[in-house]
């Protein structure tokens, strides 16, 4: 018997199931009891229930619960279910506001065809145009059968009735107009005058020192109606007369030539300044061919103005300063009306208005009618004498009448 085997009979009291061959030694007799009451561990029964310190260790990355990561799929199951729906509620409301916009775009389309349809052919405005009723040129214009005066300043022929320039000559360059600058006067007078009022002649209408003024021999203090005056204007050119009435519908004879300026430029005329109503040579007075034509065409609207410039002279009643009545007869100006010149072959030459001076030269406007009754409207400006003035005119009317 050797060491061990004494020792191991000397200790009988320690021997237990424990420490037989094979089986695990318990040193701890508390676990020794737990394990014989429990018995042996089965893997399918539930584990114990943790303690707090358990918990713990999970919290620091060990295995969770079971039921926890229940509740966590199912809210997860949960959230995407609620985005899945508020994408389908966002989807829904795109396409209904598409269709919505689309169905109003596709109403305001057919309401406008309609619209159109409906109103395509109805006048919406009704208005003038400001050039409708005139002859309108940019440039020169030639006219077959007349061949330009160069000596002439300026010369043009309209025809009224068709709103057509029939030729055209320097029709836009300033020039001094000389007493037919009394064109406006006399649109004026007739615009905004009363023809039957009694007028009283000023000592400043009758101040004339110039040489080249044509007087109607006006005195201070004679009376006379307005419509006197207007006939002695643009029959006889009275410079006297212009002033008379430039004071009376004016207020004053510079007060009138505001209103000269305001009315070409409504007109049109934008190329004219005037600062006298009679046409007496002044440096910054002047206007166009063009524009003589645009006052002219405005006088003939008036019939009042185409029975004066017709008539060969007119019986002016005057009552002077003391009382006393006398005869004045102011003959017409322009050589046909006079019968100082031959008028045009088949054309009646109704009347217009003549001016001259230095230096505007012989200038001449004119209404006329063809053989058959249509308007023309003749402009020479610049001629060195009364005789090519008339000549020229002459040749002219002519060419743009057919005769």
């Amino acid at each position: 018997m050797n060491r061990e085997q004494q020792d191991f009979l000397q200790r009988p009291a320690q021997r237990t199931r424990g420490t037989e061959p094979g089986s695990r030694d318990i040193r701890n007799p508390r676990e020794a009891r737990s394990r014989d009451i429990r018995g042996p561990q089965d893997p399918r029964r539930k584990s114990p229930r943790q303690e707090p310190s358990d918990r713990m260790r999970q919290g620091r990355g060990e295995r969770r619960p079971a039921g926890r990561r229940k509740r966590r799929r199912r809210n997860a199951v949960k959230g995407m279910l609620l985005s899945s729906a508020l994408l389908i509620v966002l989807i829904a409301l795109g396409v209904a506001g598409f269709l919505y916009y689309r169905q109003k775009g596709e109403s305001k389309i057919q309401y406008a065809a309609l619209y159109e349809t409906k109103h395509y052919n109805q006048s919406q405005f009704q208005g003038e145009l400001f050039a409708q009723d005139l002859c309108v040129t940019a440039g020169d214009v030639a006219l077959d059968g007349f061949e330009g005066d160069p000596t002439l300043h300026a010369a043009g022929l309209f025809d009224v009735n068709q709103k057509q320039v029939l030729y055209a000559d320097r029709m836009f360059d300033e020039l001094y107009p000389a007493s037919t600058t009394k064109l406006m006067t006399a649109y004026l007078t007739l615009k905004h005058g009363n023809l039957e009022d009694m007028v009283t002649v000023s000592e400043t209408a009758v101040s004339f020192v110039d040489p080249e003024a044509s007087l109607c021999g006006l005195q201070v203090g004679d009376q006379l109606t307005l419509y006197d005056l207007l006939c002695g204007l643009i029959l006889h050119s009275g410079n006297d007369n212009a002033a008379v009435i430039a004071e009376y519908i004016g207020g004053s004879q510079e007060g009138f030539v505001d209103m000269m300026n305001q009315e070409a430029l409504s007109m049109g005329a934008s190329k004219t300044h005037f600062l006298n109503p009679h046409g007496l040579h002044e440096d910054g007075h002047y206007t166009t061919a063009y524009d003589l034509y645009l006052m002219f065409n405005a006088c003939i609207q008036d019939q009042r103005f185409l029975d004066i410039i017709a008539m060969k002279s007119y019986n002016a009643t005057v009552t002077g300063i003391d009382g006393s009545t006398r005869s004045e007869v102011w003959h017409a100006s322009n050589y046909y009306s006079s019968g100082l010149a031959e008028p045009p072959s088949g054309v009646q030459v109704v009347g217009g208005k003549t001016g001259t001076t230095d230096q505007a030269g012989s200038c001449v406007i004119l209404y006329h009618l063809d053989s058959t009754g249509r308007p023309l409207i003749s402009v020479v400006m610049g001629a060195s004498d009364k005789e090519l003035l008339y000549n020229d005119t002459t040749r002219l009317v002519t060419a743009g009448s057919g005769s």
